[in-house]
């Protein structure tokens, strides 16, 4: 783990999605304003900022966490992957065409941190209609009514 304090400042490095990013951020900042601010990756959506919407929601060392309740300087030895990182994964095609296929998409605010949730809980395993439930419970959709994100889940296990 990599840090220096400097008065109420903290240098912390992180890895994000292959790269390195490194800042100087107050240590209470966290994951989710790093990723946008200092890394620029605008696709981490910042909702509800209790974890209870799952728009912020990225990996960290593979698994699904809200980037809204971790500090950045929490996170220094971990790999992190946004959707900006997830575009590039091999079975990010298949998990586009069976939102587009599915209509899962309408304002595209939550989606970032479903198609995470996705990728890291979904895409390849083989899951019970309950526990497709059970991920998409952890994200609210104001648009899509879940039918159609439900149908996408489905296509990828």
């Amino acid at each position: 783990m990599e840090w220096i304090k400097a008065d109420t400042l903290t240098l912390v490095t992180l890895h994000v999605n292959g790269r390195q990013y490194r800042a100087a951020i107050e240590p209470r900042m966290l994951l989710s304003d790093f990723l946008r601010q200092e890394c620029g990756l605008t696709g981490t959506h910042v909702g509800c900022e209790h974890g209870v919407c799952g728009a912020c929601t990225v990996l960290v060392n593979g698994a699904a966490v809200r980037s809204c309740l971790m500090l950045a300087v929490s996170v220094t030895d971990a790999e992190i992957t946004t959707i900006e990182g997830l575009a590039k994964h091999p079975d990010f095609p298949a998990v586009y065409q069976a939102f587009t296929e599915n209509h899962a998409l309408q304002c595209g605010f939550c989606t970032p941190g479903i198609v995470a949730s996705a990728m890291a809980e979904v895409v390849g395993q083989k899951k019970k209609e309950e526990e497709i439930v059970d991920v998409l419970s952890g994200h609210l959709c104001r648009c899509t009514g879940y039918h159609g994100i439900m149908s996408a889940l489905r296509e990828l296990t």
